[in-house]
């Protein structure tokens, strides 16, 4: 059929040997000119240079081009367009860089709708005043977008809803979840008037996607908010709840839930409104890295939200695709992950990498595959020796099954339902409050066990927390396994080859004693928090005996949450740990002299007694000065405790195993919590109540900004006094007082 037909505004027809700046120029003209002949367009395919890796060949076509392929059999086929249509429009790349019409096809197989031509997904980016729902939305957004500075970029956000909301997805819920949710919103929002929800309906008013957060997930954000990652493995694993999950980690090593989604699908502007979402839930700081599944829809999203963010993909979404991206090469897996391993994980500079990227790829000529091109694309948002500048804190390993994620598999299963997982959440977060509480209390009341004689390791025994020290523990006794060689020095900084014997790698380590600045090859500062053991091994060669506080990060120690920086509290700390060691040195030979006889013992027990009565009164008066009135954590309790042990045989000596010499300073009555095990579980639990409670009067305090749902959810009526739907996201967003948007 001849498309050539008139209109207001002649658009000139293509031919052959037009140039263009570019093949989005071409694309942009030919959209134009379908749009006034009226058919809409696709782009069919593209094609990249072998050598420069630049896109070189385009092919745009007609919606109807080519012919349907699914199978007859299929058990709910889905429409398409596709009749056989032949008219397109071929682009080529010159020489120079501009792009030139190499073949062009005009005629169609079937009836032009020029009246109806802005129908078409195409084009719908058309002038908006022919549409009075996207005028209100825009009045919306405007609207918004003063209440909510996170939504600056309007056009693009609205570019996206245009694109989406007519495909008219919603999520797959059984009967009465709907309800469920909601009550559980209600529910958890009556206990903390901080809980977060937002929920986005599509154009039929039907759930699409759903966010929620509690409290303690925005107030642990506000601490650590250096690493997030984003994790879709429940939704791309067709689970049967589509769960999705913010997830990041505090200084115990502990994930800590910062949100939770469910949605109808993967595109763009879904991932792009629950990152809106989850911004303005944490108050609007973006976090300085986001890990995420390697997925084009995601990336654009984070993109467009989190411009500052480092954006990273999980190594594991990487290896677990290995097998079944090259299930050809199966029966040489086990060589190919050698040396797979060898270039991501062994190559300390972009060199190493890009030579042994090359030599693996021609050795099972894998160059041509599509996912191989795409990770060799996105190398630097995965490869380690990418991104060793950057602390991942235990979000991003080689397995799932090691990652702090897979912690939340034993409450999602493939079968779980969304009543089933309602019902978890709670267990989840009190899961969460309780392992937290009794890590902050295990960190206050005991003392790692040293060693070795390293004043690396009793420096920062009672800095970091405990899960850290033993992390950085395994570093100071790596060091026996590292041989020095120095290769050159001028004033400022000394050079080393360090070697590991324990690898058998060789790391450079650069050492300026003037600025104690410090450097591996290794990275492991940068990536894991603390100093590895190459640079600990050249502090020790060359007789420096205490970590430079620069390399001491407060995000990993026991004052982790303070408003002080850790820098000025690190020698206050070192201090006490001197001083509490001089201490028990002396305890050892008081109590060596004081058992030789009765007498003598009495003249000990004696003097402990009224020296711990005087320290006792002196450190109340002193906390008490400083705190207004507040009691302080020592005090009468450890008079009361000691007398109690010393009241079980006023005449005999104790077992030396039962000495407190081991016990942190400070941390009086901790012996007998810490040493029974079958009162752990109650006192786990008041710890955690007592911490959930000074939270809630701290969270009574601040101000905060509650999102309700939209009347309708699905078969739910909710009156339209207390509700008002905002069509940015359909989100709700509800005033405490007056259950209204000011007006």
């Amino acid at each position: 059929m001849d498309s050539n037909v008139g209109t207001a505004n002649p658009i000139v027809e293509p031919h052959d040997g037009m140039e263009f700046e570019s093949h989005e120029d071409a694309y942009s003209f030919y959209k134009e000119y379908a749009k006034s002949v009226g058919f809409g367009t696709a782009k069919l395919s593209s094609r990249r240079s072998r050598a420069s890796k630049e896109f070189i060949d385009a092919k745009f076509s007609c919606i109807r081009y080519g012919n349907k392929q699914q199978s007859d059999d299929a058990i709910n086929p889905r429409p398409s367009p596709k009749i056989g249509c032949k008219a397109s429009m071929h682009v080529k790349r010159k020489k120079n860089g501009k792009w030139y019409v190499y073949i062009f096809v005009k005629e169609h197989n079937h009836e032009l709708l020029p009246a109806q031509a802005h129908f078409f997904r195409s084009h719908r980016n058309a002038d908006p005043l022919k549409n009075d729902v996207r005028i209100r939305r825009r009045k919306n957004l405007a609207a918004v977008s003063k209440l909510f500075s996170a939504y600056q970029n309007v056009e693009c956000f609205e570019g996206y809803i245009r694109n989406q909301h007519d495909r008219g997805r919603s999520l797959v819920l059984e009967a009465g979840d709907a309800q469920l949710l909601l009550e559980h919103f209600m529910q958890m929002q009556e206990d903390n008037p901080k809980f977060f929800y937002a929920v986005d309906l599509n154009e039929e008013h039907r759930l699409r996607n759903i966010f929620w957060v509690d409290a303690k997930g925005m107030e642990d954000y506000s601490n650590f908010c250096d690493v997030v990652s984003f994790d879709t493995t429940y939704f791309s694993n067709k689970f049967k709840i589509p769960l999705v999950l913010f997830i990041g980690v505090n200084h115990h090593v502990q994930p800590t839930l910062l949100g939770c989604g469910l949605i109808a699908d993967e595109t763009v502007y879904t991932f792009l409104w629950l990152m809106q979402t989850w911004f303005i839930a944490m108050g609007e700081q973006a976090p300085r890295v986001i890990l995420t599944d390697q997925n084009s829809a995601i990336k654009n999203a984070v993109g467009a939200v989190f411009p500052g963010t480092r954006h990273c993909f999980g190594l594991w979404y990487v290896m677990e695709k290995i097998p079944r991206q090259l299930e050809f090469l199966s029966s040489w897996h086990d060589t190919f992950m050698e040396k797979f391993n060898k270039c991501v994980f062994k190559s300390w500079t972009v060199e190493q990498f890009e030579k042994r990227w090359w030599k693996l790829m021609g050795k099972f000529n894998l160059a041509q595959l599509e996912w191989i091109q795409s990770l060799y694309e996105d190398r630097e948002h995965w490869a380690p020796t990418f991104v060793r500048d950057l602390s991942f804190a235990g979000l991003s390993t080689i397995s799932r099954s090691e990652s702090l994620n897979s912690l939340f598999d034993k409450y999602v299963q493939a079968e779980t339902s969304l009543r089933d997982f309602m019902e978890c959440y709670r267990i989840i977060l009190e899961d969460r409050y309780e392992e937290e509480a009794k890590a902050n209390f295990d960190a206050w009341h005991e003392t790692p066990e040293l060693k070795s004689p390293s004043p690396f390791e009793k420096q920062l025994s009672l800095v970091y927390t405990h899960e850290v020290f033993k992390k950085f523990q395994v570093e100071v006794l790596g060091a026996a396994a590292c041989h020095l060689k120095p290769e050159n020095e001028d004033e400022a900084t000394t050079m080393y080859t360090v070697k590991d014997f324990e690898n058998n790698e060789n790391y450079v380590v650069e050492w300026s004693e003037s600025k104690s600045k410090i450097y591996c090859l290794c990275k492991s500062f940068e990536y894991k928090g603390h100093l590895c053991r190459h640079a600990i091994f050249v502090l020790q060669m060359s007789g420096v005996f205490s970590i430079p506080t620069k390399y001491v990060l407060q995000r990993w120690s026991n004052a982790a949450m303070s408003r002080h920086s850790i820098g000025e509290k690190l020698e206050d700390v070192q201090r006490k740990v001197r001083r509490f060691n001089d201490l028990c040195r002396r305890a050892i030979i008081l109590g060596e002299e004081g058992s030789l006889s009765q007498e003598s013992y009495n003249v000990a027990l004696g003097a402990i007694k009224e020296a711990l009565k005087q320290c006792a009164s002196l450190n109340n008066s002193a906390e008490n000065s400083a705190r207004n009135g507040t009691s302080a954590i020592g005090g009468g309790s450890a008079i009361e405790e000691y007398n109690q042990l010393s009241n079980v045989s006023s005449y005999e000596v104790s077992d030396p195993k039962g000495s407190n010499a081991t016990r942190a300073p400070g941390r009086s009555g901790s012996g007998k919590e810490v040493a029974s095990n079958e009162n752990n579980a109650s006192k786990k639990g008041k710890v955690a109540q007592a911490q959930a409670q000074a939270q809630a009067q701290a969270q009574a305090q601040a101000e905060a900004m509650v999102v309700g749902t939209q009347g309708g959810f699905q078969q739910m009526e909710l009156c339209e006094s207390s509700v008002m739907q905002l069509q940015l996201h359909n989100m709700v967003f509800q005033n405490l007082q007056e259950n209204r948007l000011p007006r």
